[in-house]
């Protein structure tokens, strides 16, 4: 798990908090009962109107299975929905070593979400995988070799690929880092 301090200015985003919560097909009830809170402050929290502390954070994060920053805004003001600037990117994934992510798109509450990948030289997944999702990735940096089924497919700077829901691995066996920019739908982060 991530280490976040309550004092830090961060913001629960309640729209991402709900997107990612109907993303995973989970009913208010539902959530609430995982967490171990009421359905009247979930909502409350959903709709910004009340505030999470960072062990409510965590334990949401946990159930949705995500980052803890994935439910957290770094900063507000007048960009706040439209601009991310490239040194107030929402951090997310985590969950393999040698890969880094952040998020693009401005929150989660959109049809989509946009994703910059870095995979270090080494990083790998040796599971396959598969997401109800649909996905387009491109190769922005560097080399990936892909597994969709079975098939692998090595890609360079430049090429793109689609996953439906397909079973996919993928490593980083080349000694340059890898970039690469992922469209989502739905947002899984």
């Amino acid at each position: 798990m991530e280490d976040f301090h309550a004092s830090a200015s961060f913001d629960l985003q309640g729209a991402d908090l709900r997107a990612l919560r109907k993303a995973r097909g989970l009913t208010l009830t539902a959530l609430a009962e995982r967490v171990g809170r009421s359905v009247g402050w979930l909502s409350q929290v959903e709709r910004d109107l009340s505030s999470a502390s960072v062990d409510d954070i965590a334990a949401l994060a946990r159930v949705l299975d995500v980052a803890t920053s994935s439910l957290l805004a770094l900063g507000g003001g007048q960009e706040a929905g439209r601009i991310v600037r490239a040194d107030n990117r929402r951090p997310i994934g985590n969950r393999n070593p040698g890969l880094t992510e952040g998020l693009l798109s401005p929150d989660l509450t959109d049809d989509f979400e946009v994703i910059h990948s870095r995979f270090a030289p080494g990083a790998r997944l040796d599971h396959a995988v598969s997401r109800p999702t649909q996905e387009v990735g491109y190769v922005v940096a560097g080399h990936f070799d892909l597994w969709i089924e079975e098939t692998l497919f090595h890609l360079h700077p430049g090429d793109s690929f689609r996953l439906r829901g397909d079973l996919f691995r993928w490593a980083n066996p080349y000694p340059e880092t890898c970039e690469i920019i992922w469209v989502i739908s739905p947002p899984v982060y």
